[in-house]
């Protein structure tokens, strides 16, 4: 397993540890991609996982750049167009530097304008 997959595996067994719900991994279209899309109760959630060894050029956080926000809103827009009806959404990030449960950062409600 490389580690971005190890990276995904481990923002997926955080999020369903707090009660959180995998819908679809690596949800991939011409033009984007959604590393998870997880259900938080009534809520549709699609979320961004980053993983840095190294902190030097602003670590995870600062590697959401503003293509890649628009290639999220995209993917996540064509995603909702298959469903019957569009429940409530919300972005979020994990952010990770190393593979180490214990340092993820978990961004609730991201804003990606």
């Amino acid at each position: 397993m490389n580690s971005g997959a190890a990276a995904e595996t481990l923002a997926a067994e955080f999020l369903q540890a707090r009660g959180l719900v995998v819908v679809k991994r690596n949800y991939r279209c011409r033009g984007g991609e959604i590393d998870l899309i997880v259900r938080d109760r009534d809520t549709l959630v699609f979320v961004e996982v980053r993983l840095r060894s190294s902190s030097a050029f602003g670590g995870a956080r600062a590697s959401i750049t503003a293509a890649k926000r628009r290639r999220l809103k995209f993917a996540a827009g064509l995603f909702l167009s298959g469903l019957a009806r569009e429940p409530p959404c919300r972005f979020d990030a994990i952010l990770l530097d190393g593979l180490d449960a214990a340092r993820i950062e978990w961004l609730v409600d991201i804003d990606l304008a």
